[in-house]
């Protein structure tokens, strides 16, 4: 009776160290937040710089670490140049102290943000324009 009774403490004592090991793997494999910022414009094929850093032609996709306020400069030959900024709040999930739990988690969480800029085109100057604009820039220089 007696060994019997120690058999079953020694796999109660098994589970038990089973059921503590699969914990602490949960929480070490735990998930994490992919960010990315998914950035378009009318027409495609602008370049784009994030906080000074270009980042490449329009449609792009870029990851991100931080959430904030994003400087967005775009620019596209015979366009308006754009110059911006983007301010990339958390999602609930990323507030503490729930970041806390988000972060151990067993799945991952895609944090997709997406900017959409309408570029202007830039209007056409003439000959005539552009000798006005050279004499109106000499006479402020005084020379």
């Amino acid at each position: 009776m007696r060994a019997g009774g120690l058999l079953e403490v020694d796999v109660m004592n098994r589970r038990w160290t089973a059921t503590v090991l699969a914990l602490i793997a949960a929480v070490a494999l735990g998930g994490c937040v992919e960010r990315q910022i998914k950035i378009t414009t009318e027409p495609a094929g602008a370049l784009v710089k994030l906080s000074d850093r270009e980042v490449g032609r329009t449609p792009v996709t870029v990851p991100f670490t931080w959430y904030g306020d994003y400087d967005v400069q775009i620019s596209l030959d015979g366009y308006q140049s754009v110059r911006t900024h983007a301010e990339i709040s958390p999602p609930w999930y990323e507030v503490p102290p729930l970041d806390l739990f988000s972060h151990m988690a067993p799945w991952t969480y895609h944090d997709n943000r997406f900017l959409h800029y309408e570029l202007e085109k830039r209007p056409e100057v003439t000959d005539e324009q552009l000798i006005e604009q050279a004499k109106d820039m000499r006479a402020r220089t005084g020379q």
